[in-house]
């Protein structure tokens, strides 16, 4: 990694380790951006910024029509003063007018990464780790300047983005619109590739060419959400899995975002990404700052995977934090599709001690064990022990499972309160809401009004009373609903547009406080499933509840998707009961422990009604995740077959130091005369030999990848194979 500045050409050059990226400053102080692609040594000026008269783009000097900001690839654009396209930020002003005018004034380069105030971001472990390089810009008219920070990794292909404005003027400034990246390509030969879905199908991939326009994602609903995500990728066409240029973008934000590309009329296109302008502003009072979040940028000269490689390590060992980051995480069984809010201690202590004699380390309580909660309609906000249900309390109950060898979790909602609920009788303001109008509830429930300091307090009070008050190993951070009248009881008028990012600047300031108080918890978060799968959410809890489906088969997209960014150890998986609760389809325990297995593994079902054959089915996949358990979630992550493109699916766990690996492989429905299938493997050592375990048979690593291996002809619907190779030593 470096970061070289050319005083005589004014040019920046950032080197990671296979990346470059290159911006220069011109005249009147305008930066331009020259490449990001493909490490090179030295940038001696090879594609020069080539100025020529664009008939009726305006320009900056009348004496020269050629240097137009129209026909500029900007770093971070502006709008208002010939620059027609996407602007990166823009301000209100107190005479009404919106227009800005940044200039490069000054730079600094440093050894480390600084943190983001208040903000999620990737971390090094030592200032040898990274540079930074920060950008001072600034609008002397107005006293307005933006300091644009980059941060290259030692050991990573990214680069860090994100901006901080400091209002140094006499004047309120307004910001309408502060994005956390953008970049100006040369071109616009690529395809698209974003993430959709909805509750209970999450992380679909989808990938179109680009169009003249904008095109793009975006949240309005107060959570990054399951709908779409903060994440784009551009490919180069004909770029897949394992070939050809990728350019990634990833936003570590929880909240409203947008993503886009918009492609102008020279056939270039702009690339972006930050929170969401829609419904928002910030005012800026003399002397105040404003940061954005963090845009993790990545490239990759080899597809798809090596994108994946990077960022799944990236987010696993530099945004993850804790005693967890690098810790195995317990194999669970969680009461909720077992017993919905139909339970008392009796009956977890059942579901419990059959989970142990199974071998199953870790027992978790799902909703329903406070308040007076006996449906969705009541009680959340009230965060004290159900009696009737728990006459003896939760520490009693973490005990009697403690003392059966297993560690004891809890579910909370703790952003939510029900109308029906004390603190709502209380605290009626306390939700988000608009005066004089009526609140629309979702699972009858409102949102807590987080960008309050009194309503965070209390959270973090509750919560941390209720996880002193007992053994608790492990909590289940739910957020089951989006947000909606967007107001806040304590803002002015002027700030009201403010409400959603304080929300999320509050939450991170709660869950900083509480997961910083219980070092030794694991948290997991939660939003319906996978509705805030963020890298945002990953920075406090090392994992995610991946979503609420736990079909096996529909688990093969949603996990296959959420590989592009996230690593293993960041996906809870479990197995549940057929027919399945929100598909209906019926399926073996193989197929949907292989599933599983292929995250972090868990069972939600009633354990004490499965058969002794059953019983014997998980006891041996709970003994077999045990011994691969560390390869699952701490080893590199290789995708094979697309099931979003085929009736199968397959995917290869490796040992970092390659000395073993699985294959995990699920054909769908049965075909009549079905080929017989050969599975390419990737991430071996060429030149090593390998055991398969399953048979014995020894192949070298070059013939597994290249030649391929044959799989035997599976019957049956939903059928699936975890087969696992180990290298033989000389």
């Amino acid at each position: 990694m470096n970061i070289q500045f050319d005083e005589q050409r004014q040019v920046f050059h950032l080197q990671g380790p296979g990346t470059s990226y290159i911006m220069q400053v011109l005249r009147h102080g305008y930066i331009a951006h020259l490449y990001w692609g493909k490490k090179i040594s030295t940038y001696r000026q090879s594609n020069p910024i080539l100025f020529t008269d664009r008939g009726f783009s305006p320009s900056v000097e009348p004496a020269d029509r050629a240097f137009s900001l129209d026909a500029l690839p900007h770093e971070y654009p502006a709008y208002g003063n010939g620059d027609f396209r996407t602007p990166a930020y823009q301000v209100e002003l107190g005479n009404g007018s919106s227009i800005s005018d940044f200039r490069y004034k000054s730079h600094r380069i440093f050894q480390g990464k600084p943190t983001l105030e208040g903000l999620p971001a990737t971390y090094t472990e030592q200032d040898e780790e990274a540079m930074t390089l920060e950008i001072m810009l600034e609008d002397s008219t107005i006293g307005l300047s933006a300091t644009l920070i980059y941060t290259v990794f030692r050991n990573f292909d990214v680069i860090t983005r994100s901006v901080r404005f400091h209002n140094a003027g006499n004047e309120p400034v307004k910001l309408l619109r502060a994005l956390s990246a953008s970049i100006d390509f040369h071109d616009s030969e690529f395809d698209l590739i974003t993430l959709y879905g909805a509750h209970i199908n999450e992380r679909n991939i989808s990938k179109r060419p680009l169009v003249p326009g904008q095109q793009g994602v975006e949240s309005r609903r107060g959570a990054s959400s399951a709908q779409q995500h903060p994440f784009m990728a551009l490919l180069r066409k004909g770029a897949d899995e394992d070939h050809g240029e990728v350019y990634a973008f990833s936003l570590v934000y929880s909240g409203n975002f947008t993503a886009q590309v918009e492609v102008e009329q020279f056939q270039t296109c702009r690339a972006s990404i930050g929170i969401n302008p829609f419904g928002f502003s910030w005012l800026l009072e003399p002397g105040e700052q404003f940061q954005t979040p963090e845009a993790v940028l990545t490239y990759s000269s080899r597809g798809l995977g090596d994108m994946s490689l990077t960022y799944n390590k990236l987010y696993r060992t530099r945004l993850c934090r804790g005693n967890y980051r690098d810790r195995e995480r317990p194999i669970l069984i969680n009461n909720w599709e077992a017993t919905y809010f139909d339970f008392n201690a009796d009956k977890i202590e059942q579901i419990a001690k059959t989970g142990s004699e199974l071998g199953i380390e870790l027992f978790v309580l799902d909703d329903g064990w406070f308040g007076k909660r006996d449906d969705d309609n009541t009680s959340l906000g009230d965060w004290t022990v159900d009696t009737r249900k728990l006459p003896n309390g939760l520490k009693d109950l973490a005990e009697r499972v403690n003392a059966m060898g297993m560690k004891f979790g809890l579910w909370f909602e703790p952003e939510m309160i029900s109308e029906n609920s004390e603190l709502f009788r209380e605290h009626p303001d306390w939700c988000l809401h608009v005066p004089n109008r009526p609140s629309t509830t979702s699972r009858n429930q409102l949102v807590l009004d987080l960008s309050r300091e009194d309503v965070c307090d209390y959270i973090i009070q509750s919560v941390s009373d209720i996880l002193a008050s007992a053994p608790i190993s492990y909590v289940k951070w739910d957020m089951n609903r989006h947000m909606t009248e967007i107001g806040s009881a304590v803002l002015p008028p002027e700030r009201q547009r403010e409400t959603a990012h304080r929300y999320m600047l509050g939450l991170y300031r709660v869950m900083e406080e509480i997961t910083s108080r219980f070092p030794d918890t694991l948290f997991e978060s939660c939003s319906g499933g996978g509705g805030r799968f963020d890298p945002g959410m990953l920075y406090y809890m090392p994992q995610t509840w991946t979503s609420d489906n736990t079909d096996a088969v529909c688990r093969l997209k949603i996990q296959y998707g959420t590989s592009l960014l996230y690593p293993v150890s960041s996906m809870g998986a479990h197995v549940s009961t057929v027919p399945n609760h929100q598909v209906e389809r019926i399926t073996s325990l193989d197929i949907r422990g292989h599933a599983a297995m292929s995250g972090n593994l868990g069972y939600e079902l009633d354990l004490t009604k499965l058969t002794d054959a059953e019983k014997e089915i998980v006891r041996k996949q709970v003994a077999d995740y045990k011994q691969i358990r560390p390869l699952i979630q701490f080893g590199d992550f290789y995708r094979i077959l697309n099931p979003f493109e085929r009736n199968d699916a397959a995917w290869m766990f490796v040992a970092p130091d390659r000395s073993e690996a699985i294959l995990g492989y699920f054909r769908i429905l049965s075909q009549p005369n079905d080929a017989f299938h050969n599975i390419k493997c990737k991430g071996l050592d060429p030149d090593a030999l390998y055991k398969h375990e399953e048979t014995g048979a020894v192949f070298g690593g070059d013939e597994l990848m290249n030649v391929g291996l044959s799989l035997p002809q599976l019957r049956g619907d939903f059928a699936s194979l975890f087969w696992k190779f180990s290298k033989v030593e000389d």
